[in-house]
């Protein structure tokens, strides 16, 4: 359960020790943006930006019933980052699942990636859709949620 965690702690030890040479240095204001920088970095690349996951086998019985896609990512993947960001409250429309908490959500990207854990791979009305473009999937959730429209 550390795993996710490893990076964001590198980040903010990395930019502790920076930002005590630099203080030692003599240059305090400096110090501490660049310590500012690290904890944000540090806080992108954490679980904490992303909505609350679940598992695999959870998330798939909750598709099946009300329609919205899977989203399948891990912390600190560049590309689940941006779709994260990019989405923005969009992003709650949609179950997600961290493959380095559940083995059965990384059998499901490897099946459907060719052996490979690429991310975010998004299960979107049971076909796999690997990195897809966020615009494009932001469409998608603004069209299956509007009253009168059935999803899919």
């Amino acid at each position: 359960m550390t795993r996710p965690w490893i990076l964001p702690m590198l980040l903010v030890l990395c930019g502790l020790a920076l930002a005590a040479g630099l203080i030692a240095s003599g240059t305090p204001g400096v110090a501490a943006a660049v310590l500012v920088g690290f904890v944000l970095l540090a806080g992108a690349h954490s679980t904490l930006i992303f909505p609350r996951s679940t598992d695999a086998l959870e998330a798939q019985i909750r598709s099946a019933l009300d329609g919205r896609p899977v989203v399948f990512w891990r912390p600190g993947c560049k590309y689940c980052i941006r779709l994260r960001i990019r989405l923005g409250r969009c992003a709650h429309q949609m179950h997600w699942v961290d493959i380095w908490r559940d083995p059965v959500g990384a059998a499901t990207v490897r099946a459907a990636n060719g052996g490979n854990e690429t991310v975010p791979t998004v299960i979107l009305a049971g076909q796999p859709h690997t990195n897809p473009d966020p615009a494009w999937l932001r469409e998608y959730l603004s069209r299956s949620t509007r009253p009168g429209r059935s999803r899919g």
